[in-house]
């Protein structure tokens, strides 16, 4: 193993020494949450919050970005290299499933249909606004993984919720227009870039996560 490789892992777990760090990035273990909303779960400050999320941003635990919707918004999420490094607490095995984003071209389609090849927890999806047809960009990005969304087509999110569901938003508008608290993953919209290689990104992203969460409900 390099000296790099062990420094970085010491870098890592210094900056999870403390409790504080510690319960972000266990708030983080399956969703991502606001700047705002973590201070107030937390109960501290906004000016040591801000300390927390540099000292963990500096070890590479979380990566920023601001909302796509409410810009005044700036989301937290683990990276990849906190998950390979510590766990989080499960969720209860839900009954159903529902993504849902604000057009239901795209994300939220995607990772229905990947939900699928992972899960027998029955899934839908829909959006808050809905687009006309599933982005061409989407059934491409599908179909080079061996899924298919050729017929499939946007619905709206009150027609598909009925409750009790786990419901994930995968857009920012979406989160923040639901007046319920659902899970949240910060997806980037690949419609906005309107290019093969954003709608790759976000396949990718969406796969990697419903990869860790189902994994979390079959151990649960």
């Amino acid at each position: 193993m390099s000296t790099t490789g062990l420094e970085s892992r010491a870098a890592a777990y210094a900056a999870l020494g403390d409790p504080s760090r510690l319960a972000v990035a266990e708030l983080l273990a399956n969703g991502d949450l606001a700047s705002g909303e973590l201070g107030r779960r937390l109960d501290i400050p906004s000016n040591l919050l801000a300390h927390h999320l540099h000292v963990l941003e500096e070890a590479g635990l979380i990566e920023r970005h601001r909302s796509e919707g409410d810009g005044r918004r700036t989301y937290v999420a683990r990276t990849p290299s906190c998950n390979d490094l510590i766990g989080g607490p499960g969720l209860a095995r839900p009954r159903k499933v529902a993504f849902i984003c604000s057009q239901n071209s795209a994300r939220s389609q995607l990772a229905e249909t990947f939900w699928r090849t992972v899960s027998d927890v029955p899934v839908v999806s829909g959006g808050t606004h809905p687009a006309s047809r599933v982005h061409p960009l989407a059934v491409a990005a599908a179909r080079r993984h061996g899924l298919d969304l050729t017929t499939a087509h946007p619905r709206l999110a009150a027609d598909v919720l009925t409750g009790g569901e786990l419901v994930i938003t995968v857009c920012d508008r979406a989160y923040e227009e639901l007046d319920t608290a659902p899970l949240h993953w910060s997806i980037p919209d690949p419609a906005r870039g309107d290019d093969q290689e954003a709608f790759d990104a976000a396949y990718d992203d969406i796969a990697r996560r419903i990869t860790r969460l189902t994994a979390g409900l079959a151990a649960g």
